[in-house]
């Protein structure tokens, strides 16, 4: 069975509920990351593919469409993603079974793009007869994970829609799309939900300090969760400490420790906190690290606020380019020497 809705996207399924028969061909689900956008959309999508839906809209979950939807082998449902998050779904030794062919080749990393090939697939897939004469959906994300080429071949798809066919496309950043497709799309925003909310479902689920974690992550709950039960929440305390107290020799340090990880992770976390240390600048708010208020205070004193806002354009510029750094540790050393130059 498929993932129900979480309690926080109840008031926005009512909203697309109202739309009624006035479906559009495209949607465009939008919003921050780690708030559920994913399972939205499936959840959607199940219920345009069910025989017998619910007054309120949400699939039947006992006709056949619906057994072979949660087992993701509906014949006019297609998924397109990376193929990165495909091999992360594939349990260990599972990876030859599941591709059905040769393994690739060690020396080939999975895809983190959506590629043309993908999107080139889908014209057999729209071609051919639904079944029972339905509708046909395809759920897309994250739709900026799309390479030129393949959002190219997707646009002339949303120009000329097959009939009864919907897509559901997911976006973490409308900014990261091209703006030919966000114009043929229904653009649907989700939100963040309310904090209290938030913070019960954490708590329901176990999670200590629910609300330092809530914060961290910029008030999105799986998010939270995520950052709470992975690897990598050792290596953001660690992050964390050398920005409240930056230096040469440190920076140094930091990068040759941090060069394995994701670069647009460590990007991310620094820009998280060089937007703490600009709103405390101005306001006296701090939005992502509370419990360092000392220390993002003692920094906003000693920087001056263009250098502090050159040095977010920068970390901008480095976040486009972040996934395919020449080398992972000269990126982290540029990056990380440029901030503590800040404070010297």
């Amino acid at each position: 069975m498929t993932h129900p809705l979480f309690t926080w996207q109840e008031e926005a399924w009512l909203q697309l509920q109202a739309l009624g028969q006035r479906l559009p061909h495209a949607f465009l689900l939008h919003g921050p990351q780690g708030i559920g956008k994913t399972v939205f959309a499936e959840h959607l999508a199940q219920s345009l593919l069910c025989e017998k839906p619910g007054p309120d809209g949400h699939a039947c979950q006992q006709c056949g469409s619906c057994g072979w939807f949660s087992q993701y082998s509906h014949p006019d449902y297609r998924r397109v993603r990376p193929e990165l998050l495909d091999e992360e779904d594939v349990p260990a030794g599972d990876a030859e079974a599941e591709a059905g062919s040769k393994p690739a080749k060690a020396s080939k990393a999975p895809s983190k793009e959506i590629v043309i090939n993908q999107i080139r697939a889908l014209s057999d897939f729209m071609n051919i007869s639904t079944h029972r004469n339905g509708r046909r959906v395809i759920v897309l994300y994250p739709a900026e994970a799309l390479n030129i080429p393949a959002a190219n071949a997707l646009l002339k798809s949303l120009e000329e829609p097959n009939a009864n066919t919907i897509f559901i496309l997911v976006s973490n950043s409308l900014d990261r799309l091209l703006p030919t497709i966000l114009s043929r799309c229904h653009k649907f925003p989700l939100g963040l939900p309310d904090a209290a909310i938030s913070l019960a479902w954490l708590e329901k689920h176990g999670l200590r300090d629910a609300d330092i974690w809530l914060v961290q992550q910029g008030g999105a709950p799986l998010a939270a969760m995520e950052m709470a039960q992975s690897e990598l929440r050792a290596d953001l305390d660690d992050f964390v400490r050398y920005l409240s107290k930056p230096g040469t020799e440190s920076s140094l340090k930091t990068a040759e420790k941090m060069q394995k990880m994701e670069m647009p992770v460590v990007v991310g976390w620094l820009q998280r906190w060089l937007y703490d240390i600009f709103s405390y600048k101005q306001s006296g708010r701090i939005r992502y690290h509370p419990r360092y208020e000392k220390e993002l205070k003692s920094l906003s004193m000693q920087i001056d606020e263009p250098a502090l806002q050159q040095m977010i354009t920068n970390c901008n510029e480095r976040q486009a380019i972040a996934s395919h750094p020449l080398s992972a540790k000269l990126f982290l050393e540029d990056m990380l020497l440029e901030y503590s130059a800040l404070f010297d």
